[in-house]
């Protein structure tokens, strides 16, 4: 089973440079994705073997998730089952018999940190709450916009107590990953300079000042069939690059 992800930050756009090709060539199984900005009326594709599952946010051209099947999802799910954070089409969640493939983006705090209280104190507890009622091992994939250590930017100094790097966000991190998750890349990679986002400005991207903010974290149950997990940065089109896991 091989489970991809990417925060392609316009569907529309990225369907324009060549997504067709990225998702044949993947033969992934599940492909998630974050940010879509759009409505299903809005995308005029179909997806070849996939089958397209939505969750775009009800605010026109913002956030939103879709995730493309292959095999049929015993069930799909949007939201959390919380009125108050499923506007912005942040999660949808496709079941199979082993295990949920749970594709979520989590809200940026912004440059000013304007939402790091709702980040931390509302959209986290509730966000974790709903993986805990899932009977079944996850695989949770997204961007997660956070990088968790200090290894998983360019310039941690620099960046101390900005957004995506705050020690609220962090601390946020490890609650996240304290209800039996594991950062798979982490169970394969322990060096530095692997990233998944690169701001467009300064060259960021070409000289690999990044930040590795895009997760497929699974539950520990599921380890000993962790095959691969890998970060894609030659696959351009988006400021984020693919990220994937695959399980035997």
């Amino acid at each position: 089973m091989k489970i991809v992800s990417w925060n392609v930050n316009g569907l529309r756009a990225i369907l324009s440079k060549g997504f067709l090709d990225v998702l044949s060539a993947s033969k992934a199984d599940v492909y998630c994705l974050q940010e879509i900005k759009a409505k299903p009326h809005q995308v005029e594709c179909h997806f070849g073997d996939y089958t397209c599952h939505w969750n775009p946010a009800q605010r026109p051209g913002y956030s939103g998730t879709a995730t493309l099947t292959r095999e049929t999802p015993i069930a799909v799910t949007t939201g959390i089952g919380q009125p108050d954070h499923d506007t912005e089409g942040r999660v949808i969640t496709t079941e199979f018999a082993d295990f949920f493939v749970v594709n979520v983006y989590v809200p940026n705090v912004g440059r000013e940190l304007a939402r790091l209280p709702y980040r931390v104190n509302s959209w986290g507890p509730a966000f974790r709450a709903y993986l805990a009622s899932l009977k079944k091992p996850v695989i949770v994939c997204g961007d997660l916009n956070v990088a968790h250590k200090e290894i998983d930017l360019a310039r941690p100094k620099e960046n101390v107590g900005n957004a995506g790097f705050t020690i609220e966000e962090r601390e946020d991190f490890d609650k996240f990953l304290a209800i039996s998750l594991v950062d798979s890349f982490r169970c394969f990679e322990s060096s530095g300079g692997h990233y998944t986002w690169w701001s467009y400005q300064n060259s960021a991207r070409p000289r690999n000042i990044g930040w590795r903010i895009d997760y497929a974290c699974v539950s520990k149950s599921l380890v000993p069939r962790l095959t691969s997990s890998s970060i894609q940065p030659e696959i351009q089109g988006s400021d984020h690059c693919p990220v994937g896991v695959t399980l035997h």
